[in-house]
């Protein structure tokens, strides 16, 4: 039979150092405690005094963190492993050194040993940081995954304003990238079968629900132009898949992007797989499928060349029936377009794109009346701006 060691007994006997450690901190939440009780209480001195409280607390943390930290480690290197092994490889273990790293609490030192690998080829490692998660020796899993969140939102001075204020950590931007880098590099592998996941639950949502639509399965793709060093900027790749229910109300988005990258072969990849993936677990006769971007090069060539020959998983000898979509905003830039190389700028041209956009809008062959009157327009009076800009709109 296994009798627990009495709370009092580890208090007094293995976690002695920690309570005498605490017990100043203790005594200083006491008193704060009680200044607060005898005071007048107003929002400002509730204020106040609830920031102290979570300072403290903190504080706390921190020091428990420390201290059971410091513990994971031997300290004489006879008691640690003189070789490990990793990823099919052998190390041979080297000192013991410190280095700061950043839990919620705030920054505290965490000793571990490095291992060098055998024939001094490739990166040493820290089994302890890889034991703990220590995600790019900067921060602990918890507060990585509070830096992941808080990063799909926000700017970068942002995430480190936020970082310093709320735990006390301060990083610069080489960091939170390196930081960010290695949570990317790691949940990478996880992505698709997520993303799959979620779009098949939000698929199972917009069939149950009530409407005299089909669901629909929505592929979007467009580019955006990301600055890079030396002022120049280029396109970077974007990507969603949205889910519709019966009353054509979105239930849910997938995104995919990728930075700037000749022929942008790597968001094409994602993307199709994730596709596939899905509609092979997805009855696709249940379904919408509808296509929509702008007539780019790269949207316009994925459609025709990985969408519109696409066959149905399920039933191979179908092509799946897609209906594409080239979105309003952008046929309005290229209605635009349009006017400025027939009449130049000026109030002609803006006269006779509002009333082209206004018909693309609202008439069912609006595509077809703006051509047919830029033509006779074209025949008539000729062009002030370029025939090729004229063409490419």
């Amino acid at each position: 039979m296994i009798h627990p060691t009495p709370t009092k007994t580890l208090l007094t006997t293995t976690f002695e150092s920690l309570v005498r450690e605490l017990s100043g901190l203790l005594a200083r939440g006491t008193r704060l405690l009680d200044r607060f009780a005898h005071a007048e209480p107003t929002p400002g001195t509730t204020m106040a005094f609830e920031r102290k409280l979570s300072a403290l607390l903190r504080e706390v943390g921190r020091r428990i963190m420390t201290w059971t930290l410091k513990r994971l480690e031997p300290e004489a290197d006879s008691e640690a492993p003189s070789r490990v092994s990793f990823e099919g490889r052998l190390y041979r273990r080297r000192r013991n050194h410190p280095h700061v790293v950043g839990p919620l609490f705030g920054p505290v030192t965490l000793w571990r040993r490095l291992y060098e690998p055998r024939g001094h080829r490739g990166r040493s490692i820290h089994p302890l940081e890889l034991r703990l998660g220590i995600e790019a020796g900067l921060a602990t899993p918890a507060l990585a995954e509070r830096v992941g969140y808080w990063a799909t939102d926000h700017t970068q001075n942002e995430v480190i304003e936020s970082i310093q204020r709320d735990h006390g950590v301060l990083w610069s931007c080489t960091s939170l990238c390196k930081l960010l880098g290695s949570l990317r590099a790691g949940m990478a592998p996880h992505r698709e079968g997520a993303q799959v996941e979620q779009v098949l639950r939000w698929l199972e949502q917009a069939r149950t629900s009530r409407g005299r639509l089909r669901p629909t399965r929505s592929v979007g793709r467009d580019g955006i132009f990301v600055p890079l060093r030396g002022g120049v900027a280029q396109e970077g790749a974007t990507a969603t898949v949205s889910v519709l229910d019966r009353r054509g109300k979105r239930v849910g988005t997938a995104y995919l992007g990728q930075m700037p990258e000749s022929g942008q072969a790597t968001l094409t990849d994602q993307l199709s797989n994730l596709l596939q993936a899905v509609l092979s677990q997805a009855d696709s006769q249940l379904l919408r499928l509808v296509y929509v971007s702008d007539e780019g090069h790269h949207p316009s060539t994925y459609y025709h060349q990985a969408r519109k020959p696409l066959v149905d998983p399920r039933r191979p000898w179908r092509r799946l029936e897609w209906i594409r979509i080239v979105d309003f905003y952008h046929a309005c830039g290229d209605v635009q377009q349009l006017a400025d190389a027939m009449f130049g700028a000026g109030d002609e041209a803006q006269t006779w794109a509002r009333e082209m956009r206004h018909m693309l809008k609202t008439k069912a062959d609006g595509a077809a009346r703006v051509r047919q009157s830029a033509s006779a327009l074209r025949r008539r009076r000729g062009l002030r701006g370029q025939a090729k800009l004229y063409n490419q709109a």
